[in-house]
């Protein structure tokens, strides 16, 4: 039999992340040491006193039921955390939802808001999500540049005025992945003023709202007057408490789309395993200086990989925010992003998603994942060094 699958399914493909794998799966065969920066899988656990509330709430045996619902506690957590950390007051009963993590949101926001043919602005480059989330909708997605000349914010201004028109649905990110960009406080009021304007809502993912580093605070969309009259917000626990296997993260905003995400996720599944409620809970509630910690953790990893990248002859800047570096290929690189990442991972065993896995404004750049320890760098740098990629650039 010939089976015949959806044409929804010729927009998704493998592309550099199979063939990333497939070189990395060749490698490992052959007993090579596998440095990996590519996915954004944090490596920083919990808290001691999350994971006592998980390990508790798993031991109970009645905790195994379906969910169904968010505790009540749980969203008057995250409302609290909202209100102490940005002073936005939300109603827990009718503006907060869990999620299955910031994914699950983002890929099922759109069945709730567009329909087939509907426009959805997207940023570009983009995590992959912002876009696939709503071409299974069936939408039109029309990007929406971030350039470096524009310190890789969107250009609300350059957007023309029959896309706004025609737009129904406008994703943004910041902090923002891949690029790490951080959105100054006067973008958002922009961003709200031109969305009321045109009548298009708003889904802003702040999941890195915690990973600013060199002091700087990070912001939320929700904070602006207007804000949750036109959209979401989106937040997460996964890097902020190093719960990213535990799925678990909210929508916070508009009342009406709150209403219909949970009226679709409640046709698709059955809530947040209560264990992991009871660790978000505690997260949300209980001491904050692991929040500091883990920062901390990812902005010194982020000044040695810079430090040590940049010695060996491959000029790397210290990003500004997220757990991610977004670096140009070393100068003097023919062959596009693509080919240096595989040529990288062939010879010195270190593995970088090249800035097209993102979109084909990425081209030029890679993105660097600060998902491993301080010695891991160093002994990347150096197998980086060995291989003498970097030495041929220069001539030497």
């Amino acid at each position: 039999m010939i089976m015949r699958f959806a044409e929804r399914m010729k927009q998704f493909s493998p592309g550099v992340f199979s063939r990333l794998a497939a070189v990395k799966q060749e490698a490992l065969r052959e007993g090579r040491r596998i440095i990996d920066f590519s996915v954004g899988a944090p490596n920083i656990p919990p808290a001691p006193h999350v994971l006592e509330a998980l390990t508790r709430a798993a031991a109970a045996g009645e905790n195994y039921v379906y969910a169904l619902d968010d505790l009540p506690e749980l969203r008057a957590a995250a409302a609290a955390w909202y209100k102490r950390r940005f002073d936005v007051a939300l109603d827990p009963e009718t503006e907060v939802t869990s999620l299955l993590g910031s994914q699950d949101g983002l890929a099922h926001l759109c069945l709730t808001f567009v329909d087939p043919g509907d426009v959805v602005l997207v940023p570009e480059p983009c995590y992959p999500v912002f876009a696939d989330g709503p071409r299974l909708a069936g939408a039109e997605v029309v990007f929406m540049p971030q350039r470096p000349e524009n310190n890789w914010l969107i250009d609300l201004d350059a957007i023309p005025a029959e896309t706004a028109r025609r737009a129904k649905l406008m994703i943004v990110c910041y902090p923002n992945n891949p690029t790490t960009a951080v959105a100054p406080p006067g973008f958002y009021e922009k961003l709200v003023e031109f969305a009321q304007t045109r009548g298009i809502a708003v889904l802003h993912d702040n999941a890195y709202c915690e990973m600013v580093f060199a002091g700087g605070r990070g912001g939320s969309f929700l904070s602006v007057p207007g804000a949750r009259d036109i959209g979401l917000e989106f937040n997460s626990l996964s890097k902020t408490y190093g719960l990213a296997g535990a799925r678990v993260g909210f929508a916070l905003g508009n009342r009406e789309m709150i209403a219909r995400l949970r009226l679709l996720k409640s046709n698709f599944d059955f809530g947040v395993f209560l264990p992991v409620q009871k660790a978000a809970i505690a997260a949300l509630n209980g001491p904050q200086d692991c929040v500091a910690a883990t920062c901390a953790a990812y902005e010194r990893r982020r000044d040695l990989l810079a430090a040590e990248f940049t010695r060996i002859g491959w000029p790397v800047a210290p990003s500004p925010a997220t757990m991610f570096v977004w670096a140009k290929i070393p100068p003097g690189f023919r062959g596009g992003c693509e080919y240096f990442a595989e040529k990288l991972v062939r010879l010195s065993g270190v593995i970088v998603i090249p800035g097209t896995a993102f979109g084909p404004s990425g081209e030029g750049y890679v993105r660097i994942a600060l998902v491993r320890s301080e010695a891991e760098i160093t002994a990347a740098a150096e197998a980086m060094a060995a291989c003498g990629l970097l030495r041929e650039l220069k001539g030497g």
